[in-house]
């Protein structure tokens, strides 16, 4: 590493939680500064131009940002406030089914139950939360630790939580309704009754019937653009394209992959602690297929048409055998595939020639070397007789490659192994405060901590936290607001 200069605090990464401890470090006064090893920063939140037509924009990782308006961070740091728009629209997902109309989440909830065939089903599961949604994410977002910001709040999701994370998931009646909720629940590649599925699947669904599913005008770069204006406002400083292969000096956070770790501090770790890390398992992958469309995809059921994000996953059953094969390791015939067409909310990401992005990925084994692009486009084609006309351009990452432009994303696990209830818990290693590590100012901010996968921020706030408590002595948190 060659930067010169000390700072106060270093954070390892650009990606929203590295961005996100940057910003409450620098609003405390201290200096600050953020090293990516790519030549964008972002992270997980980052849109490029496609190489062929330059009019066309993809998001190469997140593209749809539920918790954009509803996470405590992104809520006290107000990104509409900053000029990031974030349009909001009528369907939050949509899920085709095979052989039946499609199951459609709107962002009324009434109308949602209206056109399943058990919508009241729907409504009791969803409605008590979604009308306390801010309750509802604060405790899954919580650093379980404290005392929940909403005892009611967790007083409705626990029994809501143990039914839809155990065999008892039946009793969310209606089999459109159950692949409506499932489709949501795979975001997180888990093996699905589970309790982790179930606690994304209540969190997000909750948010698409109270704050809607939020496309970033632009891209999601927008998001890591807004965090680094305020950064470089307090004083902060980015450096790309520097690769970190030995500890910085000072105090620094990582919002790296847990293993990264072992190359940079070799045999200056603890022992206990790099064996835990050799024994770190990462989860199974995403291939990453990125589509270049003419026009607008034919779908037979023609409310997919307003449905800017998509589960193609099929039925509850179809997504369970699915999620169940590749956590064994072998690649499902029908995969798990999530996409969203974020032009339907943002027009502008249509070029003058009415060229569109399609986005989307396929789960898979960890680090699989699979193309999937085929296997998605006869997916969608299923749905949409005719699809595969409109292709003029195929953007298709294996798994295997996904960490090329993100280390964090080892064998393409997007959740970097933190997708799962213990280290939802507990981090990487079991530890009362999972932000830190057994190594002396070094402590770990990124999505392998708790509270797990998503562009939230959190693990990034609770990670700042315990650096200035720790170490500059700072209880009280700065106000984020603009």
């Amino acid at each position: 590493m060659g930067c010169n200069g000390a700072v106060d605090i270093t954070i390892v990464g650009s990606g929203p939680n590295g961005l996100a401890a940057a910003v409450i470090c620098a609003r405390a006064g201290l200096s600050v500064r953020v090293i990516e090893a790519q030549p964008t920063y972002g992270g997980g939140a980052r849109t490029l131009p496609d190489p062929e037509f330059s009019g066309v924009s993809h998001d190469i990782c997140s593209a749809v940002h539920p918790l954009a308006l509803a996470s405590p961070f992104f809520s006290a740091f107000d990104l509409r406030a900053r000029g990031v728009a974030l349009t909001v629209p009528e369907v939050s997902y949509g899920n085709p089914l095979p052989d039946r109309p499609a199951a459609i989440g709107y962002l009324d909830i009434e109308r949602t139950s209206a056109e399943l065939d058990d919508g009241a089903s729907w409504r009791r599961l969803l409605g008590p939360l979604s009308a306390d949604s801010d309750g509802v994410v604060g405790l899954l977002l919580g650093d379980k630790r404290s005392v929940p910001p909403s005892i009611t709040a967790a007083l409705r999701v626990a029994p809501r939580l143990l039914a839809q994370g155990s065999p008892a998931w039946g009793t969310l009646a209606g089999e459109d309704a159950r692949a409506l909720f499932t489709g949501v629940a795979a975001h997180t590649i888990s093996q699905m009754p589970s309790l982790v599925a179930s606690g994304a699947g209540l969190m997000l669904a909750t948010l698409g019937h109270s704050v809607g599913w939020p496309i970033p005008v632009g891209g999601s770069q927008a998001i890591p653009d807004a965090l680094l204006a305020d950064l470089r406002s307090h004083g902060g400083e980015l450096t790309l394209s520097e690769a970190v292969t030995d500890p910085p000096s000072g105090v620094v956070l990582y919002d790296t992959a847990p293993t990264a770790l072992l190359g940079i501090y070799g045999d200056r770790l603890p022992s206990r602690y790099a064996k835990t890390l050799r024994g770190y398992r990462y989860g199974p992958g995403v291939a990453k297929v990125d589509f270049v469309l003419s026009g607008e995809i034919p779908w037979r059921d023609s409310r997919l048409a307003q449905a800017p994000t998509l589960h193609l996953g099929g039925d509850r059953s179809m997504m369970a055998r699915a999620e169940q094969e590749i956590a064994d390791g072998r690649h499902a015939e029908w995969p798990m595939v999530l996409a969203a067409l974020p032009h339907l909310a943002d027009p502008s990401r249509i070029d003058a020639q009415g060229r569109r992005p399609l986005w989307a990925y396929a789960h898979v084994p960890q680090g699989s070397t699979m193309d999937m692009a085929e296997t998605v486009t006869g997916i969608v084609e299923r749905f949409a007789p005719g699809f595969r006309d409109l292709v003029v351009g195929v953007r298709s990452v294996p798994a295997a490659r996904l960490a090329d432009h993100n280390a964090n994303l080892v064998g393409g696990d997007i959740g970097v192994g933190g997708n799962n209830m213990f280290s939802a818990l507990t981090g990487p290693a079991l530890r009362w405060d999972p932000w830190s590590t057994p190594i002396p100012k070094a402590y770990l901010c990124s999505s392998a901590a708790p509270p797990g996968g998503g562009v939230h921020g959190m693990s990034g706030y609770y990670a700042a936290r315990t650096v200035l408590r720790k170490e500059f002595g700072i209880r009280d948190l700065p106000n984020l607001s603009p």
